[in-house]
């Protein structure tokens, strides 16, 4: 009860100082002098006028504001190349997650081409540097200390020695991109697939290595025909190496030799990856006489534990002392499988084949495909390379029917000449292909395994290759 008459007094007194506050201020009003009604009209008449005045200011500042914002958008400063290019970006998205087209990198890669191309956001933005002479060294390093960076020393466009403050910093993908540009992803994606990576079916029969080597024709072929239509050798390397359907090889070596060219070759090697289903078969049934696509090859011999621990190492060394260049590509391909195999490192084993690969993957997509801008994708250099690029894959799948052809007629029709076309790197992909071909002519004939051989030889022959061009034009 005590607490209910407080409260009741204390809002009782509130309402009395509610309503004295009025009648104090009508007091007040009253006990001011009377001012002169002439004295007051002009100042009165001006306080107006500066009232409008700011008015209408007020409201010019909203409309310079609003002209501001809508001039500082996207809309108002993108240009047709980078609409063109966020188009392309979303017919990709579509083929990635509707076609599933090679998705694991093609979904990514368009997502960092649209990244790439959204106006003004600067995403591959890279870092702003204030140069100074080198007389100014001191002024440099106040500078520097101020906005917490380091002096850098370089040369400028006109060959003079200067020294450098970053003022502002890149983008995120800028960043992200110095793994593709040092070549750090694609070794890193090269130890991933060596992990997952059978090589048994090569052991077990070497002989499927030649096929491997003439699937790599579609290399050279590009190379020569790249060459022809104007490329030098070093961007000619670049886009022949799509035709070892190996992606991360094409990009190890597009930033080596020709970066400027990294968007549609990148584009070009993971699309006709995805299309091995569609672009091989009919090649295949071409060079082939349904007699040879009945051809039912013997089972492969057992391969040792022995042999697949040798296996790699004896790989590494003798590819990298004949091909240096190719070292960072065979070496982590066979330290992968080399995990894999002994069985003493299970755990080191599986993450190269799960959570490293996966991050490296979003990592090398996205960036890759962020360097496909409007300015440099749009041109007759990417038509070209695209067309190129089926040239390439095409040749690549004719060399190793040819070379399977060829064996088959030396071993008296022992081996089916379907497997060759897998001599491609499209691991396992190209391999399906084979049995999948195969089989339409007879389901009972299994060529997977057999394919195999060939296949594994094909991801050491795009990087043997890939050695060769780095070594002639790097």
């Amino acid at each position: 009860m005590n607490k209910n008459h407080t409260f009741a007094r204390a809002l009782a007194l509130l309402l009395i100082l509610l309503c004295l506050t009025p009648v104090m201020a009508l007091a007040e009003e009253a006990a001011a002098p009377t001012a002169d009604p002439l004295a007051t009209q002009a100042p009165a008449a001006a306080e107006t006028a500066t009232q409008d005045e700011n008015e209408i200011n007020y409201d010019i500042n909203v409309m310079e504001a609003l002209t501001g914002i809508a001039q500082s958008t996207g809309f108002a400063n993108a240009t047709w190349q980078e609409y063109v290019m966020i188009a392309i970006a979303c017919v990709l998205l579509y083929l990635a997650i509707v076609k599933q087209f090679e998705p694991l990198l093609l979904l990514p890669i368009a997502f960092g081409m649209l990244l790439a191309n959204l106006p003004l956001a600067g995403m591959m933005g890279n870092p702003v540097y204030t140069e100074y002479a080198l007389t100014d060294y001191a002024k440099a390093l106040s500078d520097a200390a101020l906005k917490n960076k380091e002096v850098i020393a370089g040369v400028n466009a006109a060959g003079e020695m200067v020294y450098r403050v970053e003022t502002s910093n890149g983008g995120l993908l800028y960043y992200l991109y110095q793994g593709v540009k040092l070549g750090i992803y694609p070794p890193l994606i090269f130890m991933g697939v060596g992990a997952m990576t059978d090589f048994a079916p090569l052991i077990a029969n070497p002989k499927s290595l030649l096929m491997g080597a003439g699937a790599q024709f579609g290399i050279f072929f590009a190379f020569t025909v790249a060459i022809l239509f104007g490329f030098d050798a070093r961007e000619a390397s670049a886009i022949g190496i799509i035709g070892g359907a190996d992606g991360p090889t094409a990009i190890f070596v597009t930033t080596k030799l020709a970066p400027h060219l990294l968007g549609p070759i990148a584009v070009a090697a993971y699309s006709y990856m995805a299309l091995v289903p569609v672009i091989q078969p009919p090649i295949m049934r071409l060079l082939t006489t349904k007699k040879e696509r009945l051809i039912r090859m013997d089972t492969l011999r057992p391969v040792s534990k022995t042999e697949t621990i040798i296996f790699p190492i004896v790989v590494t060394l003798l590819v990298s002392f004949l091909l240096p260049d190719a070292a960072p590509l065979i070496g982590m391909l066979m330290l992968g499988n080399l995990m894999r195999v002994t069985g003493v490192v299970d755990r080191i084993s599986k993450t190269a084949q799960n959570e490293l690969m996966n991050i490296v993957t979003i990592f090398l997509g996205v960036t890759v495909g962020a360097t496909a801008n409007g300015s440099t994708f749009l041109d007759g250099d990417t038509i070209k390379v695209i067309f190129l690029g089926v040239f390439a894959f095409g040749f690549g799948t004719v060399g190793g029917v040819v070379v399977a052809k060829i064996m088959n007629w030396f071993t008296g029709g022992k081996i089916n000449p379907l497997i060759g076309s897998a001599g491609v790197s499209a691991v396992p992909m190209a391999a399906r292909v084979s049995q999948v071909v195969g089989q339409k002519e007879d389901p009972g004939n299994f060529l997977l395994m057999h394919a195999m051989g060939p296949n594994v030889a094909g991801v050491i022959g795009s990087a043997v290759a890939a050695g060769v061009f780095l070594q002639l034009f790097g």
